[in-house]
């Protein structure tokens, strides 16, 4: 007895040893406000994945060794960012150095340049200076300000009057704040404070639904569509068409082409309306609360006006590329250095950098060089000839209808905004030849359709921050979504399509010179 409980001592102790470790990583992956299950599975599987392609998976026919290296980076990428495996900032580091290493990129002279090229590309630096004054904003509370100073010149007293407000003001913050999720997050605070003034009817409950979901999401993302800064996929989508087909969409540009989006907003929220029944509802007390709060500002001070000064004379400089033909990243940096001069505010360095996400800056980058190693090493060619097959011998728009619907549902299972069209861009850039179609009207029509994932809340991370508030189910969502979902990609055949068209970049015309 005694030897066998000499023996069975050291078992118990590994046991606890190796549960007492498990506990470990789980308290610090829960301490992250991460799920433990989730995240190991997710960091086990990129990892099998990446070696499994880099190791055992013969290279197939027609793949450079590159591209397969380039594939297992990407495919890791996306396991990584599915899982939220690592701090996507991370991620961006990750890239370079696993792209270097697989053979992805080849080493020699300038090999560390090429890996990371998306550090020093022109999308990555407006996004960088553009996230600097909006923390520099935010810090001023001149967002909060704006939005409070709208809705209170609205006199908003229905819950459709709130909504097409909140349109406006998404608009306009699209302007100051990069990034659909930190615009989600100022909004949170201030629907939370309209929703509390609803009762507890069942129209009422329903009119918390709509406006959480139009407002947060795809008011959020719409507005976003139109503002080449306010959404981190435009940045991508503008660097891989200046690298691979040297084509510069500035600023303003952009703004032209995408500007007809604003119109989709119409008729998602005459669905929302009709969906919820949300006509007529009014709140009880809805102009006072927005008085109570507008008044509760202090007085604007001087350093605020001279950072809206700083803030306009960027804005004109990048609406005006066209004309002094100073490239956009050159405008930001300058606005950066006007909101920098001795004396214009008191805030602290410190302060500015904790809302600096710097973070979503590295992932952006990161992402920018993956999307440039999948042109240079001949993957996104590779898949693109894997795709043609499907959509090749049909009309312009069934082609459309085909990579948007096939875009949305691979979507299903993506979080990550960035990382789908990082994996998506090159290979729409490669394959549009082979369909005929114009690269730059095809590749923004299918890469657009990918912002407007409306079938779960756990496709959009500002879809997650509305669906924290506990306003509207899984289900909820889903049902209003999927009709949302559809008219999105109704309303990128039948008006941006055209629209395009008539600008001069027709998708039907492979050979239209770009019209800029």
């Amino acid at each position: 007895m005694i030897q066998t409980s000499a023996v069975a001592e050291p078992i118990r102790s590994k046991a606890k040893a190796r549960s007492g470790f498990s506990d470990f990583l789980a308290d610090n992956i829960v301490a992250t406000g991460l799920r433990p299950r989730k995240s190991l599975i997710f960091f086990a599987l990129s990892w099998i994945f990446f070696f499994s392609i880099l190791f055992v998976l013969p290279t197939p026919p027609g793949m450079s060794p590159a591209a397969k290296a380039t594939l297992a980076v990407v495919v890791w990428a996306c396991l990584t960012w599915i899982g939220e495996v690592v701090p996507v900032g991370i991620t961006g580091l990750q890239i370079p150095m696993l792209l270097l290493l697989t053979g992805a990129v080849q080493g020699g002279q300038g090999a560390l340049g090429r890996a990371a090229s998306g550090f020093t590309a022109s999308a990555a630096f407006i996004c960088l200076a553009a996230f600097i004054m909006a923390a520099i904003i935010q810090v001023a509370t001149l967002d909060r300000r704006i939005a409070l100073g709208l809705l209170h010149a609205a006199k908003v007293k229905t819950v459709n009057g709130l909504i097409w407000i909140m349109f406006v003001v998404n608009l306009v913050l699209a302007l100051i704040v990069p990034g659909a999720n930190p615009r989600a997050a100022l909004q949170l605070p201030i629907i939370s404070g309209f929703n509390k003034l609803l009762g507890d009817t069942p129209r009422e409950v329903a009119a918390r639904k709509a406006i959480v979901i139009q407002t947060m999401v795809y008011g959020s993302l719409i507005a976003g569509m139109c503002i080449l800064t306010a959404h981190l996929p435009n940045l991508i989508v503008v660097g891989l068409l200046e690298s691979q087909l040297k084509i510069k969409v500035t600023y303003f540009q952009w703004f032209v082409m995408q500007a007809p989006y604003l119109g989709m907003f119409v008729l998602t929220q005459v669905w929302v309306m009709l969906y919820f029944r949300t006509r007529n509802i009014r709140f009880a007390g809805g102009p006072q609360e927005i008085e109570r709060q507008y008044k509760a500002l202090p007085t604007m001070s001087r350093s605020e006006w001279l950072i809206v000064g700083a803030f306009a004379a960027t804005a004109l400089l990048w609406m005006t590329e066209g004309v002094h033909k100073m490239p956009s990243e050159m405008a930001a940096v300058i606005g950066v250095t006007l909101l920098y001069l001795p004396g214009l505010f008191g805030f602290t360095w410190k302060a500015v950098q904790d809302r600096t996400i710097w973070g979503t800056y590295v992932l952006l980058a990161g992402a920018l060089s993956l999307s440039a190693a999948m042109s240079s090493s001949g993957l996104g060619k590779f898949l693109a000839d894997l795709i043609s097959p499907i959509a090749v011998g049909h009309p312009w728009w069934v082609i459309l209808l085909i990579m948007m619907v096939g875009t949305h549902i691979i979507r299903i299972g993506m979080l990550s905004g960035v990382a789908a069209i990082s994996l998506f861009a090159p290979i729409l850039v490669a394959l549009a030849p082979r369909l005929g179609l114009h690269p730059v009207a095809f590749t923004m029509l299918v890469a657009d359709t990918d912002t407007f994932a409306y079938i779960l809340p756990t496709q959009l991370t500002t879809a997650v921050i509305a669906y924290s508030s506990g306003t509207f189910s899984m289900w909820d969502y889903a049902k209003v979504g999927v009709v949302s979902t559809c008219i999105a990609i109704g309303y990128g055949v039948l008006v941006m399509a055209h629209w395009y068209a008539y600008l001069g970049v027709p998708v039907w015309d492979p050979n239209a010179p770009w019209p800029f």
